[in-house]
């Protein structure tokens, strides 16, 4: 009979306002959480300037179209030169 008491006991009971009573009035002084005052921001390139997105795709697709440029130079000066020699690049049983 001692347990049915203590069951009646808690019945009535508004666990609501038990939780919200216990928080505030705990004795035990509650610390918030400091939020960072700034936060650092980190670069993504060290090296490199930031630049904004036209003039970046400009510059860098200006540095492309000119290693393409170069190589293709390249290729027709080695063709060039293989034509004068003779077509041949080398032999192997060259004796």
């Amino acid at each position: 009979m001692g347990s049915e008491e203590s069951n009646d006991l808690l019945k009535g009971v508004d666990w609501k306002s038990v939780g919200n009573a216990a928080n505030e009035s705990s004795g035990v002084p509650v610390i918030k959480k400091r939020l960072p005052k700034k936060i650092r921001q980190v670069p993504d390139y060290y090296f490199l300037p930031r630049r904004s997105l036209p003039s970046a795709i400009a510059i860098y697709g200006a540095c492309i179209a000119a290693g393409i440029g170069a190589g293709m130079l390249i290729e027709v000066w080695v063709k060039k030169k293989i034509e004068e020699d003779g077509g041949i690049i080398w032999e192997k049983n060259k004796d």
